[in-house]
């Protein structure tokens, strides 16, 4: 959209380029100044991904105790939140761990992912001698998430102990890569 102004009103809006306003100087014959307003359209970036991240302690050791897992959950939580991947629900079970997330339009999963566990392992292992050799596994599974089963994944998140009454974490880890059609190679899932 084009509008023309006078000097004065220009004068006024020289701000404008911060705004998406952008001023043009035109002087026009007989010595008369204008000044062309454009103001640009503000493109927008949206998106809402909610994505539920899976992965395990390295070689699927129970080393995530009950003394310590509320506080692993919120430091996994917190470190979502500081990327701006709003964290909607944390748990897990002794061997891995669940993150129903939102994904940031300004963090790639595999950024997030890096910082989550790398972040994570070097915070545990100040927990005390037990954790001394803590490390997560090197891969991960990342699940797209209808915003409808929101949650139905946050109570599955929630009640991990009860699943895992009958369900080791393999079986639960294939169940999902059967149901979201990965392909994968039995091989080298885990590690």
């Amino acid at each position: 959209m084009e509008v023309w102004i006078s000097p004065e009103r220009a004068k006024a809006t020289a701000c404008g380029e911060a705004t998406g306003i952008r001023i043009y100087y035109y002087k026009a014959l007989k010595g008369r100044h204008h000044f062309k307003i454009n103001k640009k359209n503000m493109s927008q970036s949206l998106s809402k991904i909610y994505v539920h991240i899976i992965f395990s302690v390295k070689n699927r050791e129970p080393l995530i105790q009950d003394t310590i897992k509320e506080e692993l959950f919120n430091y996994l939580g917190g470190i979502c939140k500081n990327l701006e991947c709003n964290p909607i629900q944390v748990g897990g079970y002794r061997d891995h761990v669940h993150i129903l997330c939102i994904l940031s339009k300004k963090v790639t999963l595999v950024k997030l992912l890096e910082d989550i566990k790398s972040s994570s392992s070097k915070w545990i292992k100040t927990k005390g001698e037990m954790f001394s050799n803590f490390y997560w596994q090197s891969g991960y599974g990342a699940f797209s998430v209808n915003p409808t089963e929101i949650e139905v994944v946050k109570n599955y998140i929630i009640n991990q102990q009860d699943h895992h009454k009958t369900k080791s974490f393999q079986d639960e880890y294939r169940a999902f890569l059967k149901k979201y059609d990965v392909q994968y190679n039995e091989e080298y899932v885990w590690d």
